[in-house]
């Protein structure tokens, strides 16, 4: 058995369980700090209590005894007044004598040795000053005055039977019974209160998640009512302006996300679909007739058709598969330095000898490098040129210039332009602005798509710039710093 199947079972799984419970032990740990420092509280300022009425005790019979009164003995703390010379208490109370029953001398006479502060009380469980009989036979706290008979008068000193050459001692006992009953009553009430606080806590935790997470169970009901043939459904957005509010925005983004690329997928088959048709009816009707009418049919010209309209397949189909790669996102090779300068002017060079009277021309000598692939930017400045060479009347231009931390590349004809509207439109997949002459001089409508999409690819961008003559489009890649040569 896994270590952790145990610790899964007992562990709650449901959010609003979990947050209870994590509530309520943080809660409990709080509770108990504060509890404890209630209880040392509490103890120290009972023991300050117990002192102060022994004090004022102490006061009380001192005041009796130098007035030559015998102390009564009913008082709230233990007390007894010793004399040397006497086998006997001079006077006690408060409960002293239950400490030592039979006796009338618990506490020892003065001995000149100072007072103590603390005394051994006989055990006797019979003793019970109104709190706990537990405590006799414990150390007790005492405090203690001293009295001379030589400074009483002689008539004080017969009414408390007293010599004259004695020495009296008041002694009272500090007892921790108060401290300690107000101690354990506050902690009975701590237990009592904590424990309700906790359970109190867990539920309004328990309840307060339940409510709080109430939008997020519609959102997940709605979002599970997401299908294909219902991607238009969007979830409700709480006017709250929590994070559930961020939550919902967020799904609807991607929700609208995912709708969109679904209608461009669908609408991209349907394009491709209809690219196919195409050449593949032009093929397929010349062949038929052909071979319908195999006496009469101008084979060279059968055979160019289907050449031409199959490399017209081949070309869209290459397209659409490195279209399909850039989708996937797939990670490229190690870049290189690449010199566009270099690039451009061989492939100014190559199209001069195989396009269509035009003049290209490449302005720029100064080297231009960037990083990336070197098939990949090939493909793309053909695009471009393939792109300027079918709409351009006479001439071509294309320079290549580094302009900061980047390198500019632009590629500009001089044929009817891009109306405005258009200008980012021409960038779409399958679209032609002119779409019976694009398909007569051999386009597919992907070739911007695809450039643009190399461009991105590269951390550049490719855009269309304004002109009054003709089109111009604008590349701009990262520049890279020139290779070191050896």
């Amino acid at each position: 058995m896994n270590a952790t199947e145990p610790r899964r079972r007992w562990w709650p799984r449901s959010v609003r369980a979990r947050a209870a419970l994590a509530a309520a032990s943080t809660a409990a740990v709080i509770l108990v700090g504060i509890a404890w420092w209630v209880h040392r509280d509490v103890q120290r300022q009972g023991t300050q209590i117990a002192q102060l009425q022994a004090v004022q005790q102490l006061n009380t019979v001192v005041d009796q005894l130098n007035a030559g009164v015998v102390p009564v003995r009913r008082s709230i703390v233990p007390y007894e007044v010793v004399a040397t010379g006497r086998r006997t208490a001079v006077a006690y109370g408060g409960g002293m004598e239950d400490f030592d029953p039979g006796t009338r001398h618990v506490l020892p006479a003065p001995t000149g040795q100072g007072s103590p502060n603390v005394v051994r009380l006989p055990a006797n469980r019979g003793y019970n000053p109104g709190i706990a009989n537990s405590m006799a036979g414990g150390t007790y706290q005492a405090i203690s005055a001293d009295i001379s008979a030589d400074e009483l008068s002689s008539d004080k000193l017969s009414a408390l039977r007293v010599a004259a050459d004695a020495k009296l001692r008041v002694y009272v006992v500090v007892l921790p019974h108060t401290a300690e009953a107000i101690t354990k009553t506050t902690d009975r009430l701590l237990l009592r209160a904590g424990l309700v606080s906790l359970v109190l806590i867990a539920a309004v935790t328990y309840f307060a998640v339940r409510i709080g997470l109430r939008p997020v169970e519609t959102i997940r009901v709605l979002t599970a009512s997401v299908t294909a043939s219902n991607p238009r459904e969007r979830v409700t957005v709480p006017a709250t302006g929590h994070e559930i509010t961020a939550l919902a925005t967020t799904i609807n983004t991607t929700l609208q996300r995912l709708d969109n690329a679904a209608a461009q997928q669908r609408r991209f088959v349907a394009d491709a679909a209809h690219e196919l048709r195409s050449p593949l009816t032009t093929l397929l009707a010349s062949l038929e007739i052909a071979l319908a009418y195999p006496e009469r049919t101008d084979w060279p010209a059968a055979a160019a058709t289907a050449a031409r309209q199959t490399r017209r397949l081949q070309a869209l189909a290459e397209d659409l598969l490195l279209l399909a790669r850039l989708d996937t996102r797939a990670p490229t090779a190690d870049p290189e330095t690449v010199d566009l300068t270099a690039l451009t002017a061989r492939l100014t060079e190559q199209y001069s000898l195989t396009a269509r009277p035009l003049t290209l021309t490449c302005d720029s000598t100064a080297p231009a490098h960037a990083h990336g692939n070197p098939a990949a930017y090939e493909r793309l400045l053909r695009n471009l040129i393939d792109n300027a060479a079918r709409h351009a009347a006479h001439r071509i231009q294309i320079t290549v210039r580094n302009q900061d931390d980047w390198v500019v590349l632009t590629v500009h004809d001089d044929g009817p332009g891009v109306p405005a509207e258009d200008a980012e439109r021409i960038f779409e997949r399958f679209v032609r602005l002119d779409d019976s002459r694009s398909r007569d001089h051999g386009g597919t409508g992907l070739g911007l798509a695809i450039a643009r999409d190399l461009a991105h690819r590269h951390r550049g961008t490719l855009t269309l710039t304004p002109r009054t003559l003709g089109a111009c489009f604008q590349l701009r890649l990262p520049r890279a710093s020139d290779p070191v040569e050896d």
